[in-house]
């Protein structure tokens, strides 16, 4: 036994030297391996986010070039689509809308059709919200980019403007009454304007209502109040006329 046991520590003394030396090539493997995982993980994700930034920004691009073509039909297909909109939710399933936009010559190829029936996805569900649609391609509520070859024909609000939510009752008020407004806009922006005895730009609500009751738009209390939810977010009972015009002029 005395002699066995220092024979057993012996090879085990000379062995682990060799062991703990082979050890170590083995971690620069294991951790080059790793490595090379985060940064395939790491190459991944901005792809990714390249993907989803890309089609809308080609959306941007495709509703620019087919907005001419829709102005004079977009009612038709507003109708449209309200028809096929059974649940009268603001959407209509992603495969009736190549047939639409065939129907009213939007020259669309497949491609094109994919991206924008993908960005008005907004549930994920296969459903095209059309609402979004319309009012990308027809009311204008996002900032203009200045320039100095187009005359500002509405001067933007003196306050910046800190809009509410685009729900589907606010677009679809807004569409309702968009020909309305195309026909008398220049004539209600001067008795805005003769309201507006500070020039602040401003106007309550009831006059707000008034001169649209006197141009024979009416506006429902529903109607009013999703327009008001949005162009009156801190609800100071305040709202930007030219702003709200500035919305119906491409």
């Amino acid at each position: 036994m005395p002699s066995s046991t220092p024979r057993a520590t012996s090879p085990a003394t000379s062995t682990k030297p060799p062991t703990w030396a082979s050890s170590q090539p083995e971690s620069p493997k294991a951790s080059s391996s790793l490595v090379g995982q985060k940064s395939t993980l790491a190459s991944s994700r901005p792809q990714t986010t390249t993907a989803c930034s890309e089609p809308v920004l080609k959306c941007e691009t495709i509703e620019k070039n087919i907005r001419k073509n829709i102005q004079h039909s977009w009612r038709d297909i507003l109708k449209l689509c309200q028809e096929k909109d059974v649940s009268n939710l603001g959407e209509i399933p992603a495969s009736v809308f190549p047939d639409i936009a065939e129907k009213f010559h939007l020259d669309l190829s497949e491609e094109e059709i994919k991206q924008i029936t993908t960005k008005y996805d907004f549930k994920k569900n296969g459903k095209f919200a059309y609402y979004g649609f319309f009012q990308s391609c027809i009311l204008l509520l996002k900032p203009q980019e200045s320039s100095l070859l187009r005359r500002v024909i509405i001067p933007k609000p003196q306050k910046p403007l800190s809009p509410g939510p685009q729900s589907t009752s606010f677009n679809r008020a807004m569409l309702r009454i968009q020909p309305q407004i195309l026909h008398c806009w220049r004539p209600m922006k001067r008795t805005f304007k003769s309201y507006d005895e500070s020039r602040t730009g401003l106007l309550n609500v009831a006059d707000f209502r008034q001169i649209l009751h006197e141009y024979k738009i009416n506006l429902s209390e529903e109607e009013l109040f999703h327009i008001l939810e949005y162009y009156d977010k801190t609800l100071s009972s305040k709202i930007s006329y030219n702003a709200f015009l500035r919305a119906f002029l491409q």
